[in-house]
């Protein structure tokens, strides 16, 4: 207090304020700061906290595997056998030996085919008549039983519908799959149209602002995260439909791939069927979640 000057009253000079105390505690603040740069450290919890969990995960995996495999008298093929397989299937994964014989990369292809025409058609489809279901009370009414009645209804019972609609296995495929993954897209986007603050329609419609201004500026921001989050649940149910699907069409697909690998008794094919079914959904899943957080980013 006494390096302190009072030149007038009410006025204080800052000027001659001593920096000596307030010394002491940047450098405790500084300290910690530089602990936590230490490139060393990081790199240590890097490892221990993001690396060595799922990689012990999956050693345990593969090592339950083996145990399970040894104990099965050779029904089962354990984790070498199997990489060794899916070895010599990949090196060659697009050959043509006619419509009944294609390397597992056609397989895939077809599959993804599907599901990217089927998933596509529902999200034309069931976004809008989310929005509108969402918008006007009527329509959410009218649509209530319809939905409550179809959503829990299970996806391959919609097969010989579809069968007996198209007369063709490929579309009927395809019809499953929309019929399947339309549902978390009209709730999820009528659910956030609902949640919007009564207060943002009624600035609207004091501004009379017309029904598209009202979509682009308000709905649309604000349905966002909603709507994105269906549409992930959406490709999800998409992919886990269509394996059973093409397992009872037939033709060229991941599916119908394992119930042929099946008839002939090579379990090897299957188990590798099921780790690429798996690492697909996987990657659809991480692209659209990637996908929904770069564009709800700011809404």
């Amino acid at each position: 207090m006494s390096s302190l000057s009072i030149k007038k009253p009410g006025m204080i000079n800052t000027s001659k304020l001593t920096a000596a105390p307030s010394e002491p505690h940047a450098a405790t603040m500084d300290a910690p700061a530089e602990q936590s740069e230490n490139p060393a450290a990081k790199y240590t919890g890097f490892v221990f906290e993001t690396l060595f969990p799922p990689l012990l995960g999956l050693g345990l995996f593969i090592l339950a595997w083996s145990i399970l495999a040894q104990n099965s008298d050779g029904r089962l093929p354990g984790p070498v056998s199997t990489w060794l397989s899916a070895q010599e299937l990949f090196s060659d994964p697009f050959y043509d030996n006619g419509p009944n014989d294609k390397g597992i990369g056609w397989n895939i292809l077809s599959s993804l085919q599907r599901v990217g025409i089927g998933f596509g058609l529902a999200a034309l489809t069931g976004i809008p008549l989310g929005f509108l279901i969402g918008r006007f009370r009527f329509l959410a009414r009218m649509s209530a039983p319809i939905i409550g009645l179809m959503r829990p209804i299970s996806p391959l019972v919609w097969l010989p519908i579809g069968l007996l609609v198209f007369n063709a296995a490929h579309p009927a495929a395809i019809w499953v799959i929309f019929i399947s993954s339309i549902w978390p897209m009209i709730i999820n986007t009528a659910m956030g149209v609902r949640s919007i603050p009564a207060d943002y329609l009624n600035v609207a419609r004091v501004l009379n602002l017309s029904e598209w201004k009202v979509f682009t500026k308000i709905l649309f921001p604000a349905v966002l995260p909603y709507m994105m989050t269906g549409v992930r649940l959406s490709i999800g149910v998409a992919w886990l439909v269509i394996v059973a699907a093409e397992m009872l069409t037939g033709g060229v697909g991941i599916g119908f791939w394992v119930w042929d690998e099946w008839n002939n008794l090579n379990v090897e094919h299957i188990l590798i069927a099921i780790f690429i079914v798996g690492i697909i959904g996987l990657i659809l899943e991480q692209t659209l979640i990637w996908l929904a957080g770069y564009m709800t980013h700011g809404a």
